[in-house]
């Protein structure tokens, strides 16, 4: 590659946006920033839409049901569609009802994970032990546990990590997590530990690897062609935008887009440098394509 160069600054930036055909974005620190909205983000979206883009918004927030995440962008005058948005609960949802047989045949799935999260398996007709309100009288037989999934978990407590790996014993029992994100930023400057934290906590205990649903994992770039209702996409003429090298931009590269990192979210042009001057392949694959301030950036570049 040759490297991450700004794109509003880029000789044939236009020419290459008008022949980009499906836009993905991730949210949060892209389209806003917690509770708040970034700024650039209603007038893009309706300016894709208006040039007749394909757009797909990619959540890696694990406790987000479906309909939270409509709501959340109804909420900020974001103008998408249901189907325009795939959260990792929902993908998670998606990958278990396709590895797991049909129901009554199926067993259940130990969540650690809150209510957004166990709604969505539910709503796939799928049986649910653990979430927020766990009772110990949930206890269920190791074997009849067909997996664990992890996701983000502010209950999260040594009996509950006790009691998945007890299931996990059986190795017939599938161990998936919602997202591989280490840490989230909370306002005020504070981090908190993400479910990639919690996943690694079970993967030592149990000595079993996750299988991860959200960016950078190839799956939801698969869910948009199933779930999106018009059909796969080409990666060759997609544009993946996002705020984080390790999850975003690597998705990206895993799955043949070219990227653009804004600066509004999580990694920085330091990062970027770090990664260009490594001898690493898998650190070289989360160097983007472009760069932009903020989203803002796009719209001088899609003006007639």
């Amino acid at each position: 590659s040759g490297g991450c160069r700004r794109l509003l600054g880029e000789s044939g930036a236009r020419e290459l946006l008008a022949a980009v055909d499906t836009f993905v974005l991730d949210c949060d620190g892209v389209l806003w920033d917690g509770a708040r909205a970034l700024g650039g983000g209603p007038q893009l979206l309706s300016r894709l839409r208006a040039l007749g883009k394909r757009v797909y918004l990619l959540s890696n927030n694990g406790s987000r049901s479906a309909g939270g995440l409509l709501d959340k962008c109804r909420g900020l005058g974001l103008p998408v569609g249901a189907r325009q948005l795939l959260g990792a609960a929902r993908c998670s949802a998606l990958y278990l009802r396709r590895a797991l047989p049909p129901p009554p045949a199926c067993g259940p799935v130990y969540v650690l994970g809150g209510p957004g999260l166990c709604g969505e398996l539910q709503a796939e007709g799928l049986r649910v032990l653990g979430g927020r309100e766990e009772e110990e009288t949930d206890e269920e037989p190791p074997t009849s546990v067909q997996a664990v999934l992890v996701g983000y978990d502010e209950q999260f407590s040594f009996s509950r990590l006790s009691r998945a790996c007890g299931y996990l014993r059986d190795p017939r029992c599938l161990l998936l997590a919602t997202d591989p994100d280490p840490w989230h930023r909370r306002p005020g400057g504070r981090v908190v530990p993400g479910t990639g934290s919690l996943t690694a906590a079970l993967e030592v205990a149990s000595c079993r690897k996750a299988v991860v649903i959200g960016k950078p994992s190839q799956f939801m770039f698969d869910c948009i062609a199933s779930e999106g209702g018009d059909g796969a996409i080409d990666p060759a003429r997609a544009l993946m935008i996002g705020d984080r090298l390790d999850t975003d931009i690597l998705f990206g590269a895993n799955c043949g887009m070219r990227t653009v990192l804004t600066l509004t979210g999580v990694s920085s042009l330091q990062e970027v440098e770090a990664k260009m001057a490594s001898d690493l392949l898998h650190d070289r694959k989360m160097v983007p394509d472009f760069y932009v301030d903020s989203i803002a950036d796009f719209l001088p570049l899609l003006e007639d």
